[in-house]
């Protein structure tokens, strides 16, 4: 809760006139405790969950053209009631693990210093926050994405994850319960190292999130803005990981491709790449050399 009574008081308090988004940022948080400014992270939860998805629901129902050439496993489709029952799984474990966890993990918010007052954090310094918790959690959850691939991890507690083997949206946090405490680390460890506004708080996780669907969706589109994006791994990046199935040693990263790079874990994706690009070239090649036209396949993992 803020500790002014009016705008007024902020004023005085800040030595200058608020701007625009504290002047809003004043009018909804002034009368509302931390607790229940931190609870906000569930119904952003339960938002992003059940309708980021959508589209990609659509796209997989109507297979519509040109969308639909940019399906990664084209030869793997589910229906709407499959899609149904991953969603009905995946808030059964929202209601039963993901909120909870919020409710009582308030006070470790409050010992890292996760502030809710004014001054608002420039742009400037969310967005470094939001890349320092982005490449903090990166490299966490490489790792213990790496031990959820060895053979007990995988049998007692990742396989469950993995029931997908071409992915969509709402199957981005459909896991073993163990799965979603344990990924929750590296989530919150950015914040601890780093701590920012709750704003920033609530970003990171929308925007974590977000990435995580759309890294399952099944599609790769080239003018998805994440392209641009220095060493991020994307829709295909994930696919491969997830066609490879249980035994997989290959694209373990979460948001970027460094580590995999680093330690060695993407020589199955970039060799795969190499003979589908090599593939390509042969099968453009000798439709020249024939004179006429061939309009090649999107050649994809599947």
């Amino acid at each position: 809760m803020l500790p002014y009574h009016s705008i007024h008081e902020a004023t005085a308090a800040l030595g200058r006139n608020l701007t625009a988004a504290e002047t809003l940022w004043f009018n909804y948080s002034a009368t509302k405790s931390d607790y229940f400014l931190y609870c906000h992270n569930i119904l952003f939860l339960f938002l992003i969950f059940s309708l980021v998805p959508l589209p990609f629901v659509f796209l997989e129902i109507k297979r519509l053209s040109p969308f639909d050439d940019y399906k990664i496993q084209p030869k793997v489709r589910l229906s709407l009631r499959d899609m149904f029952v991953c969603y009905k799984s995946v808030m059964r474990m929202f209601f039963l693990v993901v909120g909870p966890l919020q409710l009582v993990s308030y006070p470790s918010i409050q010992i890292i210093g996760i502030r809710t007052g004014l001054p608002l954090p420039s742009g400037w310094e969310i967005l470094c926050q939001l890349l320092v918790y982005f490449v903090v959690e990166d490299y966490t959850n490489y790792w213990i994405h790496r031990f959820l691939h060895n053979k007990w991890g995988y049998e007692k507690i990742h396989r469950v994850h993995h029931e997908y083997q071409a992915p969509i949206g709402y199957a981005a946090p459909y896991a073993h319960w163990a799965e979603i405490l344990i990924l929750g680390i590296p989530s919150f460890l950015g914040p601890a190292m780093v701590p920012g506004h709750i704003i920033t708080f609530w970003l990171w996780i929308a925007l974590r999130q977000i990435e995580a669907i759309d890294t399952h969706s099944g599609y790769d589109f080239p003018w998805n803005p994440t392209k641009y994006i220095p060493f991020y791994g994307g829709a295909d990046y994930h696919d491969y990981h997830h066609y490879v199935g249980g035994q997989s040693q290959s694209n373990f990263a979460s948001v970027f491709t460094y580590c995999d790079y680093i330690y060695g874990t993407d020589k199955g994706y970039r060799y795969q790449k190499k003979i589908l690009r090599k593939l390509k070239e042969d099968l453009t090649n000798g439709a020249d050399q024939n004179g006429g036209s061939y309009k090649t396949q999107s050649y994809k993992s599947d």
